[in-house]
């Protein structure tokens, strides 16, 4: 039997992406954006996968953390952006879009917007277009990974553009955790041994990406970023050890999410039991 792993393919992982490419050809890897890869997740087609954090929440009963590993920002993210016509602080209820490409920003969002200042727009969900972030229908739009981080350096004129690591950290003081890494608790009963393997290869692969990271960061100059950019956003913005400080901020992300009934209940964290290679800090 072989796991089946997902990847969620954005520039906040390239490092694993590359890593996975050229250390780690033997695992069988299905790529695409969170909402699919958290789809194939639920529906069993995938057993192991990087995946939104709010996708744990609404299913930590099926599903496993595993430990070292994640997608996190201390403050700035860069990758997750509201694009607003009118300052944040003006919003009430405005129309707002919101990519439908991740669930995690959107409930982070409404948070921000609820707590911080007293906004309660009207969300609607659909693709946004990097080229138009804001229809003409719309005060605003919510735009994550690579399409965010383009227009976050590259900013629209007569836009306002905020960093929802930044409004996270403003309004909390802490830390954001948007992803993590996760296996099917199905899978992690029936076959620890090959998840304990399994696992162990991942963390490889992402050391080695670490490792490669010039080379991986050039291995996608083909996309519009300089190399600058990116190694100051990978590693910089975007950092992947999973710490006890990014748990409580995880923690107090679901509670907050709770509280607004925007997730069912607030999860406990429970850890897959395996034992891990090289860890990454």
């Amino acid at each position: 039997m072989s796991p089946r792993i997902g990847h969620i393919d954005f520039l906040n992982v390239l490092p694993l992406n590359y890593g996975y490419r050229h250390a780690a050809q033997d695992l069988p890897i299905v790529y695409g954006v969170p909402t699919f890869v958290n789809a194939e997740l639920n529906a069993g087609r995938i057993d192991i996968s990087n995946i939104s954090s709010i996708e744990y929440a609404e299913r930590s009963d099926e599903l496993l953390i595993l430990p070292k590993i994640c997608v996190r920002a201390d403050d700035a993210v860069t990758s997750i952006i509201l694009v607003s016509r009118k300052p944040i602080e003006q919003l009430r209820d405005d129309k707002i879009i919101l990519t439908s490409k991740s669930a995690t920003a959107q409930r982070l969002l409404k948070i921000i917007l609820h707590e911080s200042y007293d906004a309660e727009p009207a969300y609607e969900t659909r693709s946004v277009d990097v080229n138009k972030p804001v229809d003409d229908d719309a005060t605003a739009a919510l735009l994550i990974g690579d399409d965010a981080l383009y227009v976050y350096l590259h900013r629209p004129k007569n836009f306002h553009v905020y960093d929802l690591g930044c409004e996270w950290h403003k309004l909390t003081g802490r830390q954001m955790i948007y992803a993590l890494w996760a296996v099917r608790k199905k899978f992690a009963v029936e076959e620890p041994e090959l998840l304990r393997e399994t696992y162990e290869k991942i963390l490889r692969a992402f050391d080695y990406g670490l490792q490669h990271k010039a080379e991986a960061i050039r291995s996608v100059q083909s996309k519009p970023f300089t190399f600058a950019e990116l190694d100051e956003y990978l590693g910089g913005a975007i950092k992947w050890n999973l710490t006890n400080d990014g748990l409580d901020a995880l923690k107090l992300y679901y509670h907050k999410a709770a509280a607004l009934k925007l997730i069912d209940r607030e999860p406990e964290l429970n850890f897959a039991d395996v034992l891990g290679g090289d860890s990454l800090g």
